[in-house]
């Protein structure tokens, strides 16, 4: 019904209508369809790496945009710059094409009115005429363009694009699409935006940990006749988390006591900030030493850390050893395959992981000196020594920034699959995002882990940080991948050293935290369980909802005479089993 009626008020207003009016249809019909997205809306976190013969159906029925499927003609739709467009239909689909572009964002657009208070996920699936070209989602607002996503565009095949985004006022705004490439036209398909409120959005987090960190468990206490003990207390401790989080360290840990315990109280992973590099293991030519890595490895050891291995090579010229650059080409690939030998053989089998061509997508250092398959020579040779172990492509700027920059999830993925084909589908391949987050664009974020996430690859936060005067950001960017059922590791960039922190600290010089290592904390009492306690039902159970991970669980009761006794149970992810279905654990008094 909304939607007619704001096909209606449309087609009465359209055509020479002042600005006025066309902005109080804009604000009726954002007024409309908000009330659509009710707090029972999920989100839906599938997104499509295929290009299809035919675009899929518009998520959320193409929530705020008017004629989503371009089954009424034009209607909504206006001519953007100095591009024609008009409707076209094949094979039974219709789609709206933008012609004739003479610039980058001659294209079709869409008058709509955005909320300041709103996350917006946006979707749309793009085909262009010819050949295959980056195409960018734009809306127009008060405040400048805000990039809400892009995709690689095929000729003859429909690509999905997916993103989101904020805005920093409410007010009109106009989507429109981009392409450097104006020879070609662009095809729309399928489009929808929906906004969610924070109350939505925060539900969509809360639901996912339910279903991906967390699982329900049925504990029974019985007597030593196996009979139920009612109204028994269960006093339940968690020693252990499972999900993988924490922060980089420095060298300085391995003789500061106070940063040892700080460190080894809060987190279960970690990666050296600097010390495993090559360039600071080789610093001088044929002079090896990994005397720091090896002790930093051990303290991990002794504290049960899991690490992960930074990195391999680095693909940026300004970040070699000193004496490589001067190297010939011959002499160059003779010190990476020695460099790579030497590491990877002294490390093999004690890392969760490798960034074995760290930011290749940024850079190509190796790349131009030893030739375009180098990055998958590299990973071949990786594997050959440490075949286990999830050999991870590692960038920024994949979820911190949308748009068609270098590292956009679609030129990610491109590049994996080149490895992937290079290593003929062999190798454990992981995907790792630094998170150097700006101003966090959390819808975005979320959309392009969903694009990565279809690729069926474990993906890891590796290097997280943000401007440390904006704790808030933490806050929202851990919530958001901590929940985000795609993540299998958040690693944050703070490592502490005496003259500061990369970028941000969480903790001063003698280990008190900063606001951001406060937000850290209070997460980490929401994603752990402190002090549970509850009581046995007429049966002997007691249901709760536990975090993954390693508890040990004491009862009290009159008629329980041990009352010293504890009893360990692990609470374990799987994906074959339903997030429905309990663990039964019985306690034996």
């Amino acid at each position: 019904m909304q939607d007619k009626l704001c096909f209606g008020l449309y087609n009465n207003s359209t055509m020479k209508v002042e600005e006025k009016r066309i902005l109080l249809w804009l604000l009726l019909c954002a007024h409309l369809f908000s009330g659509l997205a009710n707090d029972a809306l999920s989100y839906d976190y599938t997104a499509s790496l295929e290009c299809l013969e035919k675009p899929h159906k518009p998520q959320y029925g193409g929530g705020i945009i008017l004629n989503p499927e371009l089954n009424h003609g034009l209607k909504g739709w206006s001519a953007f710059g100095g591009a024609e467009m008009e409707n076209r239909a094949s094979g039974g689909n219709t789609f709206i094409v933008a012609h004739s572009r003479k610039q980058m964002n001659d294209s079709i657009s869409q008058k709509l009115y955005l909320h300041k208070d709103k996350l917006y996920t946006f979707s749309a699936w793009i085909q262009v005429s010819s050949g295959n070209t980056p195409v960018t989602a734009v809306f127009r607002t008060n405040s400048g363009p805000q990039y809400a996503g892009a995709v690689f565009a095929e000729s003859g095949c429909w690509s999905m694009l997916k993103g989101g985004l904020t805005v920093d006022s409410s007010g009109p705004a106009e989507l429109y699409f981009e392409s450097e490439d104006t020879s070609v036209e662009i095809w729309v398909d399928s489009i929808s935006l929906q906004p969610f409120t924070q109350e939505q959005w925060t539900s969509h987090q809360d639901q996912s940990i339910e279903k991906t960190r967390k699982r329900k468990v049925r504990l029974q206490a019985t007597d030593a006749h196996g009979n139920p003990i009612a109204g028994a207390k269960m006093a339940i401790k968690q020693n252990k988390l499972n999900f993988p989080f924490g922060s980089a360290i420095s060298k300085y840990i391995l003789s500061n006591t106070a940063y040892q315990n700080w460190f080894t109280s809060r987190f279960t992973v970690t990666v050296f900030e600097n010390e495993l590099k090559w360039y600071s293991t080789e610093w001088s030519r044929g002079k090896e030493d990994y005397s720091v890595p090896d002790a930093m490895l051990r303290f991990a050891k002794q504290h049960g850390l899991a690490v992960r291995g930074h990195n391999i090579l680095w693909d940026n010229g300004n970040n070699q050893p000193s004496w490589v650059p001067s190297l010939s080409n011959s002499e160059l690939q003779a010190a990476v395959d020695k460099r790579i030998n030497s590491v990877v053989r002294r490390y093999s089998g004690q890392f969760i992981g490798w960034d074995v061509v760290n930011e290749n997508l940024h850079f190509s250092f190796f790349e131009s000196r030893l030739g375009a398959k180098a990055t998958g020579v590299a990973f071949q040779k990786t594997r050959q020594l440490d075949g286990r172990t999830t050999l991870f492509m590692n960038e920024y700027d994949t979820i911190e920034k949308s748009g068609k920059g270098s590292a956009s999830p679609d030129k990610y993925l491109q590049k994996l699959r080149e490895i992937q084909s290079f290593l003929r589908g062999g190798g454990n391949l992981g995907i790792g995002l630094e998170g150097h987050f700006r101003t966090p664009n959390i819808p975005y974020m979320r959309s392009a882990i969903d694009k990565l996430a279809a690729a069926k690859f474990p993906i890891w936060i590796t290097e997280l940080d943000v401007d440390p005067s904006q704790p808030m950001h933490l806050d929202q960017v851990l919530r958001e991948a901590h929940a985000h059922p795609a993540i299998h590791g958040i690693v944050m960039w703070a490592a502490w050293k005496p003259e500061g922190c990369f970028r941000m600290c969480l903790t001063d010089g003698n280990f008190r935290n900063t606001p951001t290592g406060d937000v850290v904390d209070k997460l980490l009492q929401q994603w752990t369980h402190a002090g549970l306690v509850g009581t046995t039902d007429a049966d002997g159970f007691f249901e709760t909802s536990l975090f993954h991970g390693d508890y040990e669980v004491t009862i009290t009761h009159p008629t329980v005479t041990n009352s010293s006794l504890i009893h360990s149970f692990k609470v374990a992810s799987s994906t074959d089993i339903s997030p429905e279905s309990a663990l039964l654990v019985k306690v034996s008094a």
